[in-house]
């Protein structure tokens, strides 16, 4: 998707300080962070939203995420995956917030 800005950086034409990637997750912090450990972790391929990716690489999203949250936020975490425009999805490439750092309070949004 050439106007996709997550597109952008997963390709590299778009530069960020990766945080963590591989050949099919880059994540990087977030530059309107909610928390103080915000991070973004996408896709390299292209899928609208999680309803459009394969199962696979939502495992494999997931679990990068998740390793890196289990080292560096002990105290706790939480994964927000916004989907559509009634879920708050503002850039419709799959992406997971991580966000930590602090209390995370209930209910959110």
């Amino acid at each position: 998707m050439d106007d996709c800005i997550f597109c952008k950086i997963a390709a590299g034409s778009v530069p960020v300080e990766a945080l963590y990637a591989d050949e099919m997750v880059v994540a990087f912090a977030d530059k309107n962070p909610q928390a103080p450990t915000h991070l973004l972790f996408i896709s390299r391929q292209h899928f609208a939203s999680v309803g459009h990716a394969p199962a696979a690489l939502l495992g494999h999203l997931l679990a990068q995420a998740s390793e890196y949250a289990t080292r560096e936020l002990p105290g706790g975490y939480r994964f927000v995956i916004n989907t559509g425009d009634d879920g708050g999805q503002t850039v419709h490439h799959l992406h997971v917030h991580l966000l930590g750092g602090r209390a995370m309070h209930w209910p959110p949004g």
